[in-house]
């Protein structure tokens, strides 16, 4: 997401300096206009704000650390932030290192997709100083119209997480009325047209629901992401002692995906792992 998250700063008028491991990756960004930096460093130290948007909590330690990380580039004044899904306690723990250096940190993790974000609908949780956050809000707006401060820094990660288990709990029990019907004699088609315009039809299901008819030429959100945020969650909910039955029995099926070899699939391939076991041909992998 972070090359349209860009080209949308390009569009609004904002001078960008970027950085990406594979700068093959950023070509058509510097021909819009966006200028190149080295390294996380050198976009810290060229810029008043500097975004990030990375895998994991492991990813965010790489590009904050080090003689050329986002840390070491930052200075009095400048806002950091972050807009991965990670660790609340990391997020946290990075915060307090930007704010050694007269810095400020906001985690900003975002609710959406790639889609979403073409479409202008992209909408941000942001944890942090409110002082911050008020400077930062018409560059987080230029990205998508909707921005709610939460409260403190690390508690729009854990909103984050909390809006995530609910997309793959959502999916396999869409896939489970699917494959009830359709095992009952209800054709696909006909059972997911019934399923996605009755009570249950929430945006995420009418948005992935088709997903069981046909797959993405490409995964929006694959297995291993959505797991990794099952994961998160679930140790969150053994730290704040809130028990999570069913994003543990979710997170078991994005396992057993994984071991039927569909790790990159987008998440919705649930209801591909759940047919297997139901001894149903979807058809979606062929």
């Amino acid at each position: 997401m972070g090359g349209p998250m860009v080209q949308r700063l390009l569009e609004a008028g904002y001078s960008v300096t970027g950085f990406n491991r594979t700068k093959a990756k950023a070509q058509w960004l510097l021909e819009r206009g966006m200028k190149w930096g080295d390294s996380p460093r050198a976009v810290a130290e060229a810029s008043d704000i500097t975004l990030s948007m990375v895998t994991n909590t492991q990813a965010l330690y790489a590009i904050t650390e080090g003689r050329d990380g986002i840390l070491t580039g930052l200075a009095q004044g400048k806002i950091f932030i972050d807009m991965s899904t990670v660790s609340p306690a990391a997020s946290r723990e990075v915060a307090a290192k930007v704010r050694a250096k007269a810095a400020a940190m906001l985690d900003a993790p975002v609710s959406g997709s790639a889609v979403t974000l073409k479409e202008g609908k992209l909408s941000f949780m942001v944890g942090g100083d409110r002082a911050a956050f008020e400077r930062a809000l018409p560059i987080l707006q230029a990205i998508g119209p909707k921005v709610t401060h939460v409260g403190a820094n690390g508690l729009a990660v854990s909103m984050k997480i909390a809006t995530n288990l609910s997309l793959a709990v959502q999916m396999l029990a869409f896939s489970e009325g699917m494959l009830l019907a359709e095992k009952s004699g209800i054709p696909r088609p006909t059972a997911a047209e019934v399923l996605l315009n009755s009570v249950i039809a929430s945006p995420m299901v009418k948005y992935r629901g088709p997903f069981v008819l046909q797959l993405p030429d490409e995964a929006l959100f694959d297995v291993n992401m959505m797991q990794k945020d099952l994961l998160l969650a679930l140790e969150l909910g053994r730290e704040l002692e809130v028990p999570l039955p069913t994003t543990a029995v979710t997170n078991e099926m994005l396992t057993s995906a994984r071991a039927m070899g569909l790790a990159e699939k987008d998440f919705a391939i649930l209801f591909e792992a759940l047919a297997r076991m139901a001894g149903v041909k979807t058809g979606l992998m062929e």
